[in-house]
């Protein structure tokens, strides 16, 4: 099986899982599951979030999820349980298509190392 083809069953699989358990079956998309890995880092599910913290929970999820890429590294946790990182190197310039295939295999990878999928 190819790479690709393997990385869009693995995805397929997660969205279906992901969204049967928080949308009531209706297809999360790229930006809601980033958001639920975010609160997932976070460790603060039942609340309601602002806008700049969906933000927040967002820009976290990126960062966990590009950190085994080498691009970011976890720094420490702020007194409010907010986890912050460092660049450790720039993403390199990338076309909208390339960006979401980059983002959907650190996603499958996230949720591989979670158990979720396999």
């Amino acid at each position: 099986m190819s790479r690709d083809t393997q990385l869009k069953e693995r995805w397929e699989k997660l969205v279906d899982i992901l969204s049967n358990q928080f949308s009531q079956g209706e297809d999360l998309d790229l930006d809601a599951i980033i958001f639920l890995i975010g609160v997932q880092e976070l460790g603060k599910f039942h609340r309601e979030y602002k806008k700049d913290e969906k933000l927040n929970l967002m820009h976290i999820a990126i960062c966990r999820l590009l950190e085994p890429y080498g691009f970011y590294e976890f720094e420490f946790f702020d007194e409010d349980g907010w986890p912050h990182y460092k660049v450790k190197e720039e993403l390199p310039p990338l076309k909208a298509g390339e960006q979401t295939v980059l983002m959907k295999e650190a996603i499958v990878n996230y949720f591989i190392e979670k158990q979720l999928i396999d």
